[in-house]
């Protein structure tokens, strides 16, 4: 007989571990949306948000990208949870008397883990994306204080190979850029540079418009230099780059965020790290439903003085060191020089390894 095939009991932790992970799930995401409701109705009210819009386009993509920000929190509590209950009414301990191993034992759990991590990853990646977009745009139009404001200056940008442009500002009201220049090289060697006072987007033609220009071409000795007042160009510079907040990168799929990191790359932009920070999260957070699975399950499986209570404590010490870790590691990398990649893995790595301790040291 299979070891590995699945029995009454496995089934009940399973059934266990996705009924208390929903529960949770649906009782903390109400308690969520009520007092978010409370804080920002008169938001809602002032700016004449309808019902519909405030359920359709706020609250139903507010609820997927919530409740998969904090899955692997609900996860931890989930198995603590009830791994507790199951130490405290000696199931635990009468599973194991049956001959039953604890690594058997962690099968089940294992299997409820993976199945919430690829939903979870599914729902990250090609799913809440696009709910995001509904709901970033309700947030810019119902509950911002103000319009957005681009206010970076000095932009230095590779819009397409070899070619470069400068602004010294952009205002994302009127789509318009100051002090504009714009370089065409061949190899190493200017061969065209355009400057105007300003250039602004025509939205009805879809087109840049130069004012107060001047090109100069050089074509090996001989040079050129032609201006006038104002003229259409074709720039490959979209307004749209000057016209969201950092966090519009919530809005965007895998694939989206792949090939903007690509043109990023190409553009050679700064805040690029951002961008992959959130590539490789998408990625490595998913796996952290393992680990805090097999850290709920090695500290709550044996009966310890102060109860349930004590293993939560523990349990939630141990969710926000993981997520006090994220954010330190991440920061290292938008402002040191540690790889976007490891910042992302770092937590996993750590806890990892407290994970494996504490299973070492479990009852078996």
């Amino acid at each position: 007989m299979n070891k590995w095939k699945l029995t009454i009991i496995d089934y009940y932790i399973i059934r266990k571990f996705l009924g208390t992970f929903f529960f949770a799930l649906v009782l903390i995401i109400c308690i969520a949306v009520i007092f978010d409701l409370a804080e920002k109705i008169d938001d809602f009210m002032e700016k004449g948000a309808t019902f519909r819009q405030i359920i359709f386009n706020y609250y139903l993509n507010f609820i997927p990208y919530f409740a998969v920000l904090f899955s692997s929190l609900f996860t931890f509590i989930a198995v603590i949870f009830f791994t507790s209950n199951m130490a405290y009414n000696t199931e635990i301990v009468a599973i194991l008397n049956s001959g039953m191993s604890f690594r058997r034992l962690m099968y089940p759990y294992m299997i409820s883990a993976a199945l919430i991590s690829s939903f979870s990853f599914a729902l990250s990646n090609f799913v809440i994306p696009g709910a995001n977009r509904k709901r970033l745009a309700f947030e810019e139009v119902y509950i911002r204080s103000k319009p957005f404001e681009f206010t970076k200056r000095d932009i230095h940008k590779q819009i397409e190979p070899n070619v470069y442009i400068y602004l010294q500002s952009f205002n994302n009201t009127s789509l318009t850029g100051y002090q504009f220049s714009m370089e065409k090289y061949k190899g190493d060697k200017l061969i065209k540079k355009l400057m105007c006072d300003f250039v602004q987007w025509d939205s009805v033609h879809k087109k840049w418009t130069v004012h107060n220009y001047y090109i100069r071409t050089i074509d090996s000795l001989k040079e050129t230099l032609v201006g006038g007042t104002i003229k259409d160009t074709a720039i490959k510079m979209n307004p749209d780059d000057f016209k969201h907040r950092d966090n519009f990168v919530d809005a965007m799929s895998i694939g989206d965020l792949n090939a903007y990191i690509k043109v990023l790359r190409m553009q050679g932009t700064d805040n690029i790290n951002l961008y992959i920070i959130e590539r490789a999260k998408r990625i490595a957070f998913p796996f952290s439903t393992f680990i805090l699975t097999m850290i709920g399950v090695t500290l709550s499986s044996r009966k310890v003085r102060g109860g349930i209570g004590m293993h939560i404590g523990v349990g939630l010490a141990l969710s926000f060191g993981y997520i006090l870790f994220m954010q330190f590691s991440s920061q290292f990398a938008l402002n040191g020089n540690l790889s976007p990649f490891l910042a992302a893995w770092i937590p996993n790595i750590i806890f990892a390894f407290i994970s494996l301790y504490l299973y070492r040291i479990a009852p078996k």
